[in-house]
């Protein structure tokens, strides 16, 4: 089982676990995902390096009808794609934290009219909003991986249905 944010607990049928075999599938996941994809939500990403945080990210573009070549926006630390829904891509594993990513301005009125995905979201500590899909990765290599969907509000247990 995925350890759990610490943010206040939350009832059970707010979180589901699965287990990914493969990159493929981490992608498929998340393009079903994508269909659930409202204006404003915000998609937290947290994972060990090589646990596939990325290829979730490909999957979630390509169900947002996302034609261009995702990639981790590491050195640019944000990327924005036009899909059905406005995607920003953001990639903090280059910050030490929370504060320094709101410096940069890395989250904005804009983003209030797509979806953010953030990879390595839990470095912005206190400052990650609250309400929030957070997806946990556990597993690196070639091992089958366990994905965590934890939604943080009943707006967002559209996510946990479509994954179901």
């Amino acid at each position: 089982m995925l350890p759990r944010s610490s943010s206040p607990a939350r009832p059970s049928t707010d979180a589901l676990n699965m287990t990914s075999g493969s990159a493929e599938a981490t992608r498929e996941l998340a393009g079903r995902l994508a269909a659930a994809a409202e204006p404003g939500d915000l998609i937290a990403l947290i994972g060990d390096l090589g646990a596939g945080k990325t290829q979730f990210a490909k999957g979630f573009a390509a169900g947002l009808g996302v034609t261009g070549t995702v990639n981790s926006p590491s050195f640019v630390l944000m990327a924005e794609y036009a899909g059905r829904l406005p995607l920003f891509h953001l990639d903090l594993y280059r910050l030490a934290d929370g504060p320094e990513a709101l410096a940069a301005g890395l989250l904005d009125e804009r983003q209030a009219e797509g979806v953010t995905l953030i990879e390595w979201a839990e470095r912005l500590g206190s400052a990650l909003p609250m309400e929030r899909l957070e997806v946990r990765i556990d597993g690196t290599g070639d091992e089958p991986r366990t994905i965590g969907l934890i939604a943080s509000s009943p707006l967002l247990r559209r996510y946990l249905e479509v994954a179901a």
